[in-house]
């Protein structure tokens, strides 16, 4: 029987991830997104969706290939911290994205 303690745990959820990762690679395909964020494409395409729903991405299409863009001025979603702005805590996080600079 494993412990609570045993059990995989992150600090960040699979929304933040996929928008951390499209903030560094904003051509990235749905493919490679899901496999470095280790979702399914499935999983990704619905995260990436309601990130864009939401307001904190953009997705333009390029040719074939989506272009993301993370923008500015949103604040975290939880109700104890709906006060919180995203963007610095991005930048804080990820400091080389350029988009994340928009």
């Amino acid at each position: 029987m494993s412990s609570i303690a045993d059990q995989q745990w992150r600090f960040f959820t699979n929304h933040f991830e996929v928008l951390l990762y499209v903030g560094r690679h904003p051509d990235a395909q749905l493919r490679v997104i899901a496999e470095e964020v280790g979702i399914t494409e499935r999983a990704a395409h619905r995260i990436l969706g309601q990130l864009k729903q939401a307001g904190y991405v953009t997705v333009n299409k390029n040719g074939r290939r989506n272009h993301y863009r993370v923008l500015p001025g949103t604040t975290l979603r939880h109700r104890a911290n709906a006060a919180v702005p995203i963007q610095p805590l991005l930048e804080i996080v990820n400091p080389l994205a350029d988009d994340l600079h928009a």
